[in-house]
């Protein structure tokens, strides 16, 4: 049980962390807050990044729920949403963005941290569609705790990455951060195709379908 607990924790916080696309959401926070003073940007990191969790553990415990309430199968929904999560990875790698999240507020919206930034700019919809299926998929409650925590460690790197916003972007330069989000890119590419064929692959099973 503390195998798997370990194992899950582990491999969720690089999989929920990835498809945060933190030096995606870090660029976009620079811009969102540009000129604000030090304590409004901090409490808008606390703001969003709860904002986020929130969202984050009711999507992880949704998606059973979910499925069987419009009647679709876990297959099926690994597909799309592992299609979408492609889509974005292509996003990310052609221009750095996430093609949902590019525009910035108008300047008249009161509070920045829940809308943009924590959706969809932290969670947009390809992250909600790989949310619900990661959660669908842990069955033992060793595991369903790993990938809690997971989730919750990927959001306080996230965190802290925002917090520490101003010093990369001063290391890296926009350049590095553009860089550094086509690279998490190219990971959330892999991750989409392994959501779609395991889709694919419990789809054929499931049909009795056997290709020789």
């Amino acid at each position: 049980m503390i195998e798997l607990f370990f194992s899950t924790y582990i491999s969720s916080s690089i999989r929920f962390l990835f498809l945060l696309a933190p030096f995606f959401v870090v660029t976009m926070f620079l811009a969102l807050t540009r000129g604000l003073p030090a304590d409004e940007k901090t409490a808008i990191i606390r703001r969003a990044c709860i904002s986020a969790l929130v969202l984050g553990v009711i999507l992880f415990f949704a998606g059973p729920l979910l499925f069987g309430a419009i009647g679709i199968t876990l297959n099926s929904f690994r597909i799309g949403a592992g299609t979408l999560l492609f889509l974005t990875a292509i996003s990310l790698v052609n221009n750095g963005t996430r093609s949902h999240a590019t525009s910035l507020p108008d300047d008249s919206r009161d509070d920045i941290a829940v809308v943009p930034l924590a959706i969809p700019v932290m969670i947009g919809p390809a992250t909600i569609g790989a949310i619900l299926v990661y959660g669908a998929e842990l069955k033992q409650v060793a595991a369903v705790a790993g990938g809690l925590l997971g989730l919750v460690s990927s959001l306080l790197i996230l965190a802290v990455l925002l917090r520490l916003s101003g010093y990369l972007e001063k290391a890296m330069g926009k350049n590095g951060l553009n860089i550094m989000s086509k690279i998490s890119g190219l990971i959330l590419s892999a991750m989409a195709a392994e959501i779609v064929l395991t889709g694919l692959s419990g789809f054929i099973t499931a049909s009795g379908l056997v290709v020789r």
